[in-house]
């Protein structure tokens, strides 16, 4: 892996976007576990904190670097008594901002400035004041919380309930929910398990530990993402250090990071948790452009794991199911290296669940020479999807595959902001955002209305996530297609054209070892050649047929969207020959020689996704290539059957 400071040369300026993180203050008005170091309000360190006008020329100089977004946190951030001035400040020279709080220093000045748009979290520590008080030891702390909440509601500021479990307040978790339900539309829950505090102090350090939720407990509440999982051939996505074969810890995270951490007192470094001092640059002594183009890239390779970590972590099957980093291992023994006996506990039980969920929510189907990944929130039963999907089962993966996810209730998607709609007709209306496709599912009777699905796949549609307006239609069961849209070829003939693959309107079968192809629009003749050759071939499917480019030549797969004839299969065989369709009194072969009656007639039985140009610009190629590699046959036929002796001879011919 490239290290960050051999990805651009030192003091070139950083792309676009930056986002900033800032604390404010470790000090905190309780004496809550989430503060990292225990400072009194009062404390000598209050006098190093950054002054009001360093944060200014700090704001200033990351702007220009190209820092647009700013995360403010603590300690809790309203302690400054500046804190109004600098949220003023910060906010006014950001596009966006996420502020923490614990809500109970909000007065009505500040809640008009929480108006900005912006990401405001306020955390609650319990449902009842009882309960909230004694974890954040701090008598009255709920009340004051509860008229932060009636501030932010007078003055038109939305805000984000933030739950922050333990286990001296997971009793009252579901007491919780409902409390912030009732105090906003949004809310969310904090960090399932607890880190460490910086200052070391053992006292604080063994009341954090105890309290810890279950490991299960921190799993439940912190599930997998699944659809979050990249397939094969995706551009690389964050990778940990701890799943890298080398020892340089922070090495990976350096490499793509585009955001940093500042402190209270002007140390900056690259991620919020570390707390290392050796890995800190002095902003009250040198300048943001310093710490960004030279000493941030420079810690690539100063932090190695060494043979702790190699015998450790760095070996663990269960790597890639674990929460650990090096920040961890820091915040708990000291070490950057050390592994976090929690933290393995975790990831047992992370790839326990795994286990489990895949074998129930998830399948794999393999079709047109790759497969696809069905994956659910609602358990996939034996009587999920038709019975003629079951013979496309396959029981894994492969490294050319296409992930889709389901979900049962839909999205908050502002039509506004989804880019250009490139089509709109009954049952679809198509935007492009940005690289992926966003598919709104519209009555025909009127399409004003919310929609009854959402699907958004990435450029490529190789992997799709697809919100359904409830699960009554899933539940029912017998589904005959794996999107659950009418049809799976807006997901299938999207995906081919990349793969040098088409989906034509045609019947498909293995005469002999060769596979023929019988092309015609509904009516030309399709299931009835099928019934002809039922005894004699393998029918591979008698209305939807995969034709697609191998090293080997062009292959033939059967589908499961079948016409008049229900019998599929998931086979292929090599295309030897395509019949275009013609209902008549003889029974004849003509070989057609004309390249451009050949192209018109398979380009007039494609069948078509959203057609973009660039898709029609890969068809063209493809059909082209097509009519230039297999040999095609007008065909004529009646029901007597006789026409079956000629492709017999055809089929066993080695040069047709």
């Amino acid at each position: 892996m490239t290290s960050y400071s051999e990805k651009r040369k030192i003091g070139e300026a950083p792309r676009l976007p930056l986002e900033g993180n800032i604390d404010l203050t470790y000090r905190c008005n309780n004496d809550c576990l989430h503060c990292w170091l225990r400072i009194p309000p009062d404390a000598p360190e209050r006098k190093q904190e950054l002054s009001f006008n360093e944060i200014r020329r700090i704001v200033d100089e990351a702007r220009k670097a190209g820092c647009r977004r700013w995360n403010i946190s603590g300690g809790e951030p309203m302690l400054r008594p500046d804190f109004a001035e600098i949220f003023d400040y910060i906010t006014s020279k950001s596009i966006s901002y996420t502020l923490n709080t614990n809500g109970t220093r909000i007065t009505a000045k500040i809640a008009a400035l929480m108006k900005r748009k912006g990401a405001k979290m306020v955390a609650i520590y319990g449902a009842t004041a009882d309960v909230h008080d004694r974890i954040t030891r701090s008598r009255g702390s709920f009340e004051k919380l509860m008229e932060g909440f009636a501030r932010l509601k007078d003055a038109g500021a939305g805000f984000i309930v933030q739950i922050i479990p333990m286990r001296d307040n997971y009793h009252q978790y579901k007491d919780m929910i409902r409390l912030a339900k009732s105090l906003s539309p949004v809310y969310r829950i904090g960090a399932p398990w607890l880190f460490l505090s910086a200052c070391g102090d053992p006292l604080k350090n063994e009341d954090i530990a105890r309290q810890r939720l279950s490991p299960k407990t921190v799993v439940d509440l912190d599930k997998p993402d699944f659809s979050a999982e990249r397939s094969p051939g995706d551009e690389a996505s964050f990778t940990c250090a701890h799943i890298r074969e080398d020892d340089r810890l922070y090495a990976s995270c350096l490499s793509i990071r585009r955001d940093f951490h500042i402190d209270p007192y002007g140390r900056m470094t690259f991620c919020s948790f570390i707390k290392d001092p050796t890995l800190m640059y002095d902003l009250k002594k040198g300048i943001f452009s310093e710490g960004w183009d030279r000493f941030i890239p420079s810690l690539a390779d100063r932090i190695r794991g060494g043979r702790e970590f190699r015998e450790n972590c760095g070996a663990c099957e269960r790597r890639q199911d674990c929460r650990w980093c090096g920040v961890y291992g820091y915040l708990e023994h000291g070490r950057h290296s050390a592994k976090v006996e929690y933290l393995c506990a975790v990831a047992r039980e992370n790839r326990k669940y795994k286990k489990e969920w895949e074998r129930s929510h998830r399948r794999f189907y393999r079709t047109g020479g790759f497969t696809i990944r069905v994956d659910s929130e609602l358990p996939i039963t034996d009587s999920t999807f038709h019975p003629k999907l079951k013979q496309f089962e396959s029981p894994e993966s492969d490294d050319d595959l296409i992930s889709i996810h389901h979900y049962f209730s839909l999205p908050k998607l502002d039509r506004e902001k989804l880019g250009a709609c490139l089509y709109r007709r009954a049952p679809w209306a198509i935007y492009r955002h940005g690289d992926s496709f966003v598919y709104f599912g519209i009555s025909p009777i009127d399409d004003r209305h919310n929609p009854n699905m959402i699907a958004v796949f990435n450029g490529g549609h190789t992997r799709g996530r697809i919100f359904h307006n409830g699960a009554r239609i899933f539940r029912r069961g017998n589904l005959h297609s794996l999107t659950l849209f009418p049809s799976d070829q807006i997901l299938l003939g999207r995906v081919r054209a990349d793969r040098e693959g088409c989906y034509l309107q045609s019947a498909g079968l293995i005469l002999h070892g060769a596979g023929l192809m019988f092309v015609g629009h509904s009516s030309a003749g399709k299931s009835t050649i099928v019934k002809m050759l039922k005894d004699k071939a393998e029918i591979l499917c008698d209305d939807r047929i995969i034709v697609r480019k191998r090293s080997e030549g062009f292959r033939l797969y059967g589908t499961w969207s079948h016409g008049e004839v229900p019998i599929i299969s998931p086979s292929s065989a090599p295309l030897k020959a395509i019949f275009f369709l013609h209902k008549s009194k003889e029974n004849r072969l003509e070989r057609v020689k004309n390249k451009k009656e050949v192209t018109a007639e398979l380009l007039a039985c494609l069948i078509k996704p959203l057609a973009t140009v660039d898709w029609w610009e890969k068809m063209l190629v493809l059909i082209e290539k097509i009519t230039g590699a297999v040999p095609c046959y007008n065909l004529y036929f009646d029901k007597s059957g006789d026409i079956v002796t000629e492709l017999e001879k055809l089929a066993d011919k080695k040069t047709l």
